[in-house]
């Protein structure tokens, strides 16, 4: 037995979907353990495994002919796009004796991931397969502000956790990860987050400045204090006051400024450049870097008292080629992002595109990406955006089938085969259909197709769609 439950509002309406063959084990007791299950799935958004309580096999042995012995559970997984809440996906298993939960629950874990990408991205409602069922939302806990972090990949999902456990202690973080990871958008949700919240969220980028100017940004300078400094300046811990203080690029310091920061750390106080007088800090120190700062600690370059200082409760965060799930759920938030920007009227995005954005390597991370998507939305006229719509770096032999160093008509071909075929997929194999969307014929589209081995009749299943 199995049902896929969408929240009012999510697709439109509430909607429940049930696979077929479910009839078959209707029963008021299990029906009100998947009930239980779907409610504390909409509290919580974690998936969950529960038995369905004074269950006795011998009522269904007569009936179904089944063992007196099964056991029943019910295992019910959130479906979620991004930060988009869309609902549950529940199976009843049918066992005796032991079974697997972790492998039953990652299986559905997929489907889920399935679920919401199609719903999303392809908007595929077929509505005369559905039942309109509202779902109510249970109340509880506000939910945690991820300020426009998308993910929901496994190791996403567990940084949330990490971010959820430590926002509102007053502890130092250290946020580590490859450049243009998000570092910064973390250190911002981790400050909204905070009993801090209220008070400023201060950035420095210690790359950015030479060793005097960064000491000045960072604890202000009195007048007279170097050539230039014609008045009394506040640095960042004196704005930041009460409030955070993000330190990027934590291992491009000095080590005359490593001392400074380790004693206004330590000691919570420090002096302006050129001051004698000692300042209170009352901050949060929350300190990011794309350099190990181990290797760095060991050839002397990085103090180690100052790296055990920040290092209190490092969060990783991995690179976008390492958690590919999320790379659907980023584009489709800025597909969304640049639409509204530059007020082009996106419908969706081509298979052939969706291949090429997940088979890169992206060793420029969400920031590539971002541009990426940027450039796709801009150049594209027709509400779709299509592979030749992507940078030259995403143009690989994997994505588009063509070799490199392939001539004109090579390419032209294979951008023809593109249009095609997202052509038949768009009109569900409708030849005809397709044909009109291209502006052909349907004798010229049917030829086109031939010519490059696309039958229609594939595209007429379920489930196979742009």
């Amino acid at each position: 037995m199995g049902r896929i439950d969408f929240l009012e509002g999510a697709l439109d309406v509430g909607r429940e979907i049930k696979a077929p063959g479910s009839e078959r084990f209707q029963d008021p007791l299990v029906d009100e353990a998947v009930q239980v299950s779907i409610q504390e799935v909409l509290r919580t958004w974690k998936a969950k495994m529960l038995p369905v309580p004074s269950f006795d096999g011998t009522r269904f042995h007569s009936t179904f002919q089944l063992d007196r012995q099964l056991q029943l559970y019910t295992l019910t997984q959130p479906i979620k796009f991004g930060e988009r809440k869309m609902g549950t996906l529940t199976a009843v298993k049918v066992c005796h004796g032991s079974f697997d939960p972790k492998s039953e629950q990652s299986f559905l874990g997929i489907l889920c991931a399935m679920i919401a990408q199609s719903a999303m991205i392809n908007r595929f409602y077929p509505d005369h397969e559905m039942t309109v069922v509202p779902i109510p939302v249970v109340s509880g806990k506000p939910p945690f502000d991820r300020s426009h972090i998308i993910g929901n990949s496994k190791a996403m999902e567990t940084l949330f956790e990490l971010l959820h456990q430590v926002a509102d202690a007053d502890t130092t973080v250290l946020i580590l990860g490859e450049s243009g990871v998000g570092k910064e958008l973390i250190a911002e949700a981790l400050h909204k987050n905070s009993s801090r919240r209220a008070k400023p969220f201060i950035k420095v980028n210690c790359a950015a400045l030479p060793e005097t100017l960064l000491e000045s940004e960072l604890f202000g300078h009195e007048k007279g204090a170097f050539a230039g400094a014609h008045a009394q300046k506040k640095g960042r811990f004196e704005l930041a006051q009460g409030g955070t203080l993000f330190l990027d690029e934590i291992g491009d310091l000095t080590a005359g400024t490593q001392i400074k920061l380790l004693r206004a750390l330590q000691q919570r106080e420090f002096e302006r450049l050129g001051g004698f007088s000692t300042i209170k800090t009352d901050v949060r120190v929350i300190a990011a870097t794309n350099h190990d700062l181990e290797t760095l600690v060991e050839t002397n370059q990085f103090r180690q008292d100052l790296y055990y200082r920040l290092n209190v409760f490092p969060l990783h965060i991995l690179p976008l080629s390492e958690r590919k799930t999320d790379i659907m759920p980023i584009t489709d938030f800025f597909i969304e992002k640049y639409r509204k920007i530059h007020n082009k009227n996106i419908r969706r995005i081509s298979t052939p595109a969706i291949d090429m954005l997940t088979s890169y390597h992206w060793p420029g991370n969400v920031r590539e990406l971002e541009n990426c998507v940027e450039r796709a939305v801009l150049l594209t006229n027709e509400g779709v955006i299509r592979g030749h719509h992507l940078p030259p770096s995403l143009q690989i032999a994997e994505s588009t089938g063509v070799e490199a160093g392939s001539n004109l008509k090579t390419m032209l071909e294979s951008m023809e085969r593109e249009l095609i075929l997202d052509a038949l997929k768009s009109s569900k194999g409708n030849m005809a259909k397709a044909a009109r969307e291209l502006g052909l014929t349907e004798r010229v589209m049917g030829l086109r197709a031939r010519k490059y081995h696309l039958d229609s009749r594939n595209f007429r299943k379920p489930g196979l769609h742009a």
